[in-house]
């Protein structure tokens, strides 16, 4: 079972370096909110690189990397950061450093990016700010989605069952639950997959 962490903390910083940067960094940003008109408060969203779906902020690019750093409340953070505690360590150790840090960059990026354009086109003419690493998370999913379904050797059976309930619970609850940003998810999911394909194939990885 590929999602169980057994190691302990020393060993878990040394395998996966960029899982627990990434951690980090959102943890360190959220103070940074903290201290400067907190989380939840839209104005300090939007300064310091939250998403959103009107005027010019839409063609501001930087944004849709910096939002996934950023969080909306502690709940936000805390089940972010525990999905990438706890299920993103095998797709780093498996892909090496940097190609998971490229794949995961590239996703929230591509998956922020679709969810601005999408909900700026939608009926319902509201602006939207949006935050959070779902869609960075989503793309970490997607990439284990392909090995489930095109790399069988490389995951045990309960941990595709696992992925499969992971992922069925989690879009049922990106539409079951308000203010989610499912096209972020969804974009995430498929940006993802078509990603891992992708880089294995132009940065194919010397097997030890």
């Amino acid at each position: 079972m590929i999602f169980i962490r057994y190691e302990k903390w020393k060993g878990y910083i040394r395998y996966y370096p960029v899982t627990c940067i990434l951690i980090l960094l959102n943890v360190l940003m959220f103070i940074v909110l903290t201290a400067n008109g907190g989380s939840t408060n839209l104005e300090t969203l939007l300064k310091y690189g939250a998403t959103l779906n009107a005027g010019p902020e839409m063609d501001e690019m930087w944004r849709y990397v910096t939002a996934t750093f950023l969080h909306n409340g502690f709940a936000h953070l805390f089940f972010n950061c525990f999905a990438l505690l706890v299920f993103a360590p095998p797709l780093e150790r498996l892909m090496g450093w940097w190609r998971y840090a490229l794949l995961y960059m590239a996703g929230g990026y591509i998956a922020n990016y679709l969810s601005v354009i999408f909900s700026s086109r939608s009926v319902v003419d509201t602006a939207t700010v949006s935050v959070g690493a779902s869609g960075a998370i989503y793309a970490v999913y997607g990439a284990f989605l392909y090995i489930a379904l095109l790399q069988r050797g490389m995951m045990d059976e309960n941990s595709s069952k696992t992925l499969y309930g992971l992922l069925v619970m989690g879009i049922i609850m990106s539409f079951a639950t308000p203010y989610v940003n499912w096209m972020a998810h969804l974009s995430g999911l498929a940006a993802g997959f078509f990603l891992y394909g992708l880089i294995i194939r132009i940065f194919k990885r010397s097997r030890r």
